[in-house]
């Protein structure tokens, strides 16, 4: 089993991993639209789905996948009428493999959050 941090400060603190590659699978954690470099997120539901997706994908190219082997995603929602202004983005990284998909409606740690993303994903064989 291999373990992937994306350096963020919330997986230090809380005491978990932002992926874990677990034999043909990548098992992606709840993510959210922190651009982990400067630790900013967007107001807007769209801008953070595309900062969570490349979040999400620069974890699994760090496992040696793609967002085209996603088979599994999660997606969470304080407030449900920010899920349609996110469709565009979500078919963006998944409309040519669409994976098996759930929107949960709850909420987030913080307010700032207008989603979180889970995914899991085939190992690509070398």
């Amino acid at each position: 089993m291999q373990r992937i941090s994306s350096g963020s400060s919330f997986e230090n603190s809380i005491g978990y991993s932002r992926a874990v590659i677990d034999t043909d699978y990548v098992h992606v954690a709840g993510t959210t639209g922190y651009n982990y470099a400067t630790m900013r997120i967007s107001a807007d539901p769209a801008e953070q789905a595309e900062q969570c997706l490349r979040n999400i994908q620069s974890v699994l190219e760090q496992a040696g996948t793609s967002m085209a082997n996603v088979v599994r995603v999660n997606y969470i929602f304080p407030h449900r009428d920010d899920f349609e202004p996110c469709w565009p983005i979500f078919k963006k990284y998944f409309g040519t493999a669409p994976p098996a998909a759930t929107m949960i409606v709850a909420g987030l740690y913080d307010v700032a959050m207008k989603l979180e993303i889970e995914v899991t994903a085939r190992v690509e064989n070398p």
